[in-house]
């Protein structure tokens, strides 16, 4: 060991470390709503388009500055594209182009609407095929209660199945 220095790097570990958080680095709501006034959603887009081809088909309305074609967990797009412009009047002029044809399908342009966080989309029940159809109706104070249809059971039965 004359004369020779070794240095050791350290220890690396197998996890990354986190970086510390920007506050900054996140988008705002106020951000993404300005972002959202200056994008629109395009529906009906073939599946073998690519972000440069819508690019090109929006680029007479005004500066694209980014298209998102959405995929699925395989990969496969879903059928459907964000286009984000620089400028605010493009939106107008490319909601103009709706029903334009790209690869033979009519594009289906609309301005993007800004989700809010929290508010989830109602899905309705889960159909049970064993409780037959009941419409729904609207509460109305003061008014009788529907009885379930069908035969109301006086006492509760066990849930059991019976064959015969």
């Amino acid at each position: 060991m004359t004369g020779e220095v070794r240095c050791f790097e350290p220890r690396r570990s197998l996890w990354p470390i986190p970086e510390p958080k920007n506050p900054t680095a996140s988008a705002t709501q106020a951000e993404k709503e300005e972002v959202d006034s200056r994008s629109i959603y395009v529906g009906n887009v073939d599946y073998a388009c690519l972000p440069g081809e819508v690019k090109q088909h929006f680029q007479a309305c005004g500066t694209v500055n980014r298209v998102t074609i959405l995929t699925d967990k395989l990969g496969q797009p879903k059928g459907f594209a964000y286009v984000e412009f620089f400028e605010m009047e493009a939106v107008q002029n490319a909601l103009l182009l709706n029903e334009s044809e790209l690869h033979g399908r009519k594009l289906k342009v609309s301005a993007k609407r800004t989700n809010v966080p929290g508010m989830k989309q109602f899905r309705g029940r889960r159909f049970n095929p064993y409780a037959g159809f009941r419409p729904r109706r609207a509460f109305v104070p003061g008014a009788p209660a529907i009885p379930p249809f069908g035969r109301v059971p006086r006492f509760r039965r066990s849930i059991r199945y019976r064959p015969y």
